[in-house]
């Protein structure tokens, strides 16, 4: 086992350390309050390489393992972790659905994504079901050479400053799972609209609702060949999981590190608070906790940059990240005082923002389910 970073990785974590100190961090706050996507922050990361990093050169990309992926995403995450879930998770997800596109879907939605010309949103959750994703109604009906698409998606992240979808339906309606097929939707089509939330924390990430009436598409949005949407997603959720995951960690990270300092400086009864057990223990604890569910997430992206399946490793840090990371910045914010409290300091907007991933791609409680069935076997799910 070797824990130092390549000369690759080492280059990709510096630019993105300095790229998230100088230039995420010193305006975190700010893009929330403006709640709108910051689309020259978002141009900046894809010319800096960082939207979908594993996308092959010919296609775009700078064709990146997984493991320096995860590097740069944890380092991104410490100056805003939104624009990390937009750049490693979002555009990661919709990378895998346009890669199966022909060459004009290539040339007009997954290269002008990666370059950060375009914002991407994926359209998987609808109204009535969410971790149950077979279950969607959303229908894709073939007309000659197009397709009609009529639905309702909801929850999802970016819609309300996307360019361009990846959009799953029903093509096969009595065909369960087999029956979704993936399209490529450009956003400006007649019969779409959409409507935004006003979420407790990524607001800078416009999450809402896309409506689609009747909305007509050529055949060549189609995404690989029909019935392969559903396998297409999951799949992805094993790579998307574990950077959700590394987001957490890093905003965690930096939380204990502000905090670190803080109680270095800060003196009561004549002593820094540093000094006292009641705050260095939970410090430690949360270094120790972390430090491991850290390790864990790159197990899980070196057996994907082995070819290996990485599953039960991605549900389970799908759990452990944001929980952990929750709890740390939570202390952290206690341990600041009531001026922890305010939105003078960013830590009560990364608890909000870091609470978001307890239930984005599965909550805690469908990581358990998934890390169930590949420890016993699917003949004891509970479905």
């Amino acid at each position: 086992m070797h824990f130092e970073y390549t000369k690759e990785q080492s280059q990709v974590a510096n630019a993105a350390r300095e790229f998230a100190q100088k230039e995420l961090l010193p305006t975190y706050s700010d893009r929330e309050r403006e709640k709108k996507f910051p689309r020259d922050i978002w141009k900046t990361l894809g010319e800096l390489g960082f939207i979908a990093m594993n996308v092959p050169a010919e296609k775009g990309g700078i064709g990146a393992g997984y493991i320096t992926q995860g590097i740069a995403d944890e380092e991104i995450a410490k100056g805003d972790m939104n624009m990390c879930t937009a750049a490693f998770v979002v555009a990661e997800l919709c990378s895998k659905g346009f890669e199966a596109g022909s060459k004009k879907i290539i040339d007009n939605f997954l290269i002008p994504m990666v370059e950060g010309d375009k914002v991407p949103a994926i359209a998987l959750t609808e109204p009535h079901c969410g971790t149950d994703a077979s279950a969607l109604s959303t229908s894709a009906v073939k007309k000659g050479d197009s397709y009609i698409i009529n639905g309702e998606k909801s929850g999802i992240t970016m819609i309300g400053d996307a360019d361009i979808t990846l959009l799953f339906a029903k093509t096969d309606p009595e065909a369960g799972a087999k029956g979704i097929s993936a399209f490529a939707i450009p956003m400006d089509l007649t019969g779409i609209s959409t409507q935004t939330y006003e979420d407790l924390g990524g607001k800078s990430l416009a999450r809402g609702s896309l409506f689609l009436d009747n909305v007509e598409i050529p055949k060549e949005n189609l995404l690989g060949n029909e019935g392969e949407g559903f396998k297409l997603i999951m799949s992805a959720f094993d790579v998307s999981r574990v950077y959700l995951a590394l987001a957490c960690l890093g905003a965690a990270d930096i939380s204990l590190k502000e905090t670190i300092a803080y109680t270095k400086e800060r003196h009561t009864f004549n002593k820094p608070l540093a000094k006292y057990e009641g705050i260095s223990f939970p410090i430690a604890e949360h270094l120790s906790i972390l430090e491991a569910t850290r390790l864990l997430c790159y197990k899980a992206l070196w057996l994907l940059d082995q070819g290996k399946r990485n599953t039960k490793e991605a549900a389970m840090v799908k759990w452990m990240g944001p929980k952990y990371s929750v709890d740390a910045i939570h202390d952290c914010l206690i341990m600041h005082g009531h001026y922890g409290y305010t939105d003078e300091l960013p830590l009560e907007q990364r608890l909000r923002d870091v609470m978001g991933v307890e239930i984005a791609d599965g909550t805690s409680h469908v990581s358990k389910i998934v890390i169930s069935r590949e420890t016993f076997g699917k003949k004891y799910l509970p479905y």
